[in-house]
């Protein structure tokens, strides 16, 4: 039995060498701005992304398991003890796995509701993972928080995710009384991936009748579309942690299609047919992004042919439950107040301002802050492993500001 196990200690000390030595070839290839917050601290993180990431293919080759479920085991992080200030506790709703945070502070009366969608690409997170993130945001608000655990791809393609999102929001909402929470007060939040599954499920419930109206929707560097992964802000910040612009695009083709074939002609805009190029353009274009957001170099893009069976196989890239930016203004002009969070060194940024546009010109109230030093998924590092980001503390301040606004 010795031997077996010496064996495969030698074999993780051989994959870990090469994952480090992965990891320091990889780190000068990738960008850091000298404006970005803490830019050593980031380089650190990245170092460990990306070990995480050589590590992970090297278990895959091997057969051991699989990269995507290497990193999930990597990013699940400690379990924390009891809150003193938060009852917590694991339930579901409506057979969606959530996880319910509630003050233990006596309240005047009802309490405003949060419905937290968390990020990682539609591939990653978990309600672990974003621990931290929904005890603060409960706390400081003091507000009821559920945090949802929606299925997530490759394994469950959209639209999983959004229909878990979906059921979770309306069982809520159709309960809130049993939390202690306002009807009229309910609001739904997410970062990333879980902005976009908040957009969704904020533009599906705008038309509903039957359930009080959302009061709110809080989009955290969402992402919005994948029509154009070529914005300035796909360019400007394409090599920046923790989001470059082909993980971008790879987890956009995970959650539709269970895989990532494909992903350069969606890079390089071959998927979307001409005619439908010049639609949405009155919605996706640089030319609704503000001049100061292109200040740091946009590269002109020679036009790409457009590929017929690519379109085939994405073109419900198209659906506004999956691309909330391409909803009509007939839904758009319907929806509740809104706060959109972005960051400046982040591909995502333009997604945020575009969808900002979009909802004032359609007279929907949107308060937005904009994160001059910040980076893709700095929220979730506001107090990470030992050290912090005050970037990502600023930015979950101004969400509870907001929230406490309402």
């Amino acid at each position: 039995a010795l031997l077996p196990a010496l064996l495969l200690l030698l074999l993780l000390l051989a994959a870990l060498a090469l994952a480090l030595a992965t990891v320091l070839l990889s780190l000068p290839g990738y960008d850091i701005p000298p404006g970005v917050n803490q830019p050593a601290k980031l380089r650190l993180v990245l170092a460990v992304l990306l070990g995480t990431a050589a590590l992970g293919r090297i278990l895959e080759k091997t057969g051991l398991c699989s990269q995507i479920t290497f990193g999930r085991y990597v990013r699940q992080g400690r379990k924390l003890g009891v809150d003193p200030k938060l009852f917590i506790q694991d339930v579901q709703f409506n057979k969606v796995p959530v996880r319910v945070y509630h003050p233990k502070a006596n309240s005047d009366g009802r309490r405003r509701g949060i419905i937290f969608f968390h990020g990682g690409g539609w591939v990653f997170g978990s309600l672990d993972t974003y621990e931290k993130v929904c005890r603060y945001i409960s706390r400081e608000s003091e507000s009821v928080v559920v945090s949802v655990q929606y299925r997530l791809a490759p394994e469950h393609k959209y639209p999983a995710a959004y229909e878990d999102c979906l059921n979770a929001t309306i069982h809520f909402m159709k309960n809130t009384e049993h939390y202690g929470v306002d009807p009229a007060n309910v609001i739904v939040c997410g970062d990333s991936a879980g902005g976009n599954l908040a957009a969704a499920v904020s533009q599906t419930l705008a038309g509903r009748s039957d359930l009080p109206k959302l009061r709110a929707q809080i989009l955290i560097y969402p992402g919005l579309q994948a029509l154009d992964f070529n914005l300035p802000s796909y360019h400007q910040n394409r090599g920046v942690p923790l989001l470059f612009r082909e993980r971008a695009a790879f987890f956009a083709l995970q959650y539709l299609n269970g895989h990532a074939l494909h992903m350069q002609e969606v890079l390089e805009g071959s998927h979307i047919p001409p005619d439908m190029r010049l639609k949405y353009r009155k919605w996706v274009s640089p030319d609704n992004i503000p001049e100061k957001f292109k200040v740091r170099g946009v590269k002109p893009l020679r036009p790409t042919d457009f590929i017929a069976e690519v379109y085939e196989t994405v073109k419900r890239f198209c659906e506004p439950n999956l691309c909330p930016l391409l909803a009509e203004d007939a839904i758009v002009h319907q929806l509740p107040e809104s706060f959109i969070l972005t960051c400046e060194y982040d591909v995502l940024r333009d997604d945020g301002l575009l969808y900002k546009k979009r909802l004032e010109d359609n007279g929907v109230p949107v308060t937005w802050y904009h994160l001059e030093d910040g980076f893709h998924g700095v929220i979730s590092l506001h107090d990470y492993c030992g050290f912090s980001f005050p970037a990502g503390k600023r930015g979950l301040d101004s969400v509870v500001n907001f929230l406490k606004s309402l």
